[in-house]
C-alpha cells in the first residue's frame, strides 16, 4: 500500500535525487525518499537491536558474582608472574 505525502527537502537534496534518477539509479525522486526512509527504518532496528544486547550483556553480568578489587588486582598480578615464568624471563 502506498501513502500519498507531502515533503520538504533542501535544494542541494532535490538537486541530488534529480541526479540520482537522471543516472538512472531511481525511477523517481519518490524513490529516493522511499530508500532514505527504508535506510533510516534500518538504521534505527540495528541501533535498537545493539542497545537491547548490551542491556541484557550488562544484566547477566550484574547478575553474576563479583571480586573485590583487592582480589581483582592479586588475580591479575598472579597471571602476569605465570606468564613471566612460561617465557622464562
Amino acid at each position: 500500500m502506498s501513502v500519498k505525502a507531502s515533503v520538504s527537502i533542501t535544494d542541494q537534496q532535490d538537486e541530488f535525487a534529480r541526479q540520482l534518477v537522471a543516472d538512472g539509479q531511481y525511477s523517481s525522486v519518490s524513490a529516493v525518499v522511499q530508500r532514505g526512509l527504508e535506510l533510516v527504518r534500518t538504521e534505527k532496528e540495528r541501533e535498537a537491536a545493539e542497545l537491547a544486547a548490551l542491556q541484557a550483556f550488562f544484566a547477566e553480568r550484574a547478575a553474576g558474582s563479583f571480586v573485590s578489587a583487592e582480589e581483582g588486582r592479586r588475580r591479575t598480578d598472579d597471571m602476569i608472574a605465570a606468564k613471566i615464568r612460561a617465557h622464562g624471563l
